[in-house]
């Protein structure tokens, strides 16, 4: 554990590499300096460099890798470290479900909208597929994935890949709540296939490139389905 001036120093590390993100200095793929180099460049311990290292692999930032040529190097997707970030949130404040489902509606409406403008075949049958395999999937776990993958999907179909990380974190972050509210429900496959059928409607509206009718669809099913599950609506 770091204390006194070696926490000073992991957080002077720390502070140097996001920087170096922020201004561009190291871009997704580029491999940061040996620890030695950079200790030596800040003027801290390798231990320092090192923790400092440990905490943006814990965030989903850098990935690192043992042998020669290798190294650690920036990575491009940050989706675990956002659905940690907002489980966090989850278990910090009793609001945060619903903080979370409306902010689920205001992107998904949106991603819905653009994906019925922008589909192509490829799009709409990979959509088309998940929608039937949820229709026959009966198990709650491998149906709750196949649920957040179409949403995904959706926001994939958008040209929007940044919002599709952020609808993958947010239903990561409820992954527990949803899965634990479904469990304690009286009929979960009553309600299994009222999504089945919402999902449905949202591709057959998407299919027709009616950008508003989905959106409207959209906002019910995630709203119903809260509802059902009482998660914070």
């Amino acid at each position: 554990m770091l204390q006194g001036d070696d926490r000073k120093a992991h957080r002077v590390a720390l502070d140097h590499i996001e920087a170096s993100l922020l201004n561009g200095k190291y871009k997704v793929g580029a491999k940061l300096p040996p620890e030695r180099d950079l200790a030596r460049e800040l003027g801290v311990s390798r231990g320092a460099v090192r923790e400092a290292i440990r905490v943006l692999q814990a965030q989903g930032i850098l990935e690192s890798h043992p042998g020669p040529g290798r190294g650690t190097r920036i990575i491009a997707g940050h989706t675990a470290a956002l659905g940690r970030l907002f489980r966090l949130h989850v278990a910090l404040s009793s609001t945060s479900a619903a903080d979370l489902t409306d902010t689920r509606v205001a992107l998904e409406r949106s991603t819905v909208t653009l994906a019925a403008r922008h589909w192509d075949d490829e799009a709409l049958n990979r959509m088309g597929e998940l929608v039937d395999r949820m229709d026959q999937d009966t198990a709650l776990d491998s149906f709750n994935a196949l649920d957040t993958e179409f949403h995904v999907e959706i926001a994939i179909t958008a040209r929007n890949p940044f919002i599709g990380d952020l609808t993958s974190a947010i239903r990561e972050a409820l992954r527990a709540p949803i899965r634990n509210a479904s469990m304690a429900i009286d009929d979960w496959q009553a309600l299994r296939d009222n999504l089945c059928t919402q999902h449905r409607g949202i591709f057959d509206a998407i299919e027709k490139r009616d950008g508003d009718g989905a959106a409207t669809l959209m906002e019910e099913h995630i709203r119903t389905a809260y509802r059902a599950l009482k998660l914070g609506i």
